[in-house]
């Protein structure tokens, strides 16, 4: 199940920066996660410094 972002996200890009796989890219005012492309590594949840990116 792939990891989605909340609207938490304060658009910085660690979470895209972190990503293995770059399945994260910059979306209307918070970054996205491709679902497809996500490997379920949760990378992406330990370098948000909100915590915006979450198991869906």
């Amino acid at each position: 199940m792939a990891y989605q972002i909340s609207d938490d996200c304060i658009a910085c890009g660690a979470c895209a920066d972190g990503c293995p796989v770059g399945a994260i890219s910059e979306g209307d005012g918070k970054y996205v996660i491709d679902a497809d492309a996500c490997v379920d590594c949760g990378a992406c949840e330990g370098t948000c410094p909100v915590g915006a990116p979450k198991q869906a």
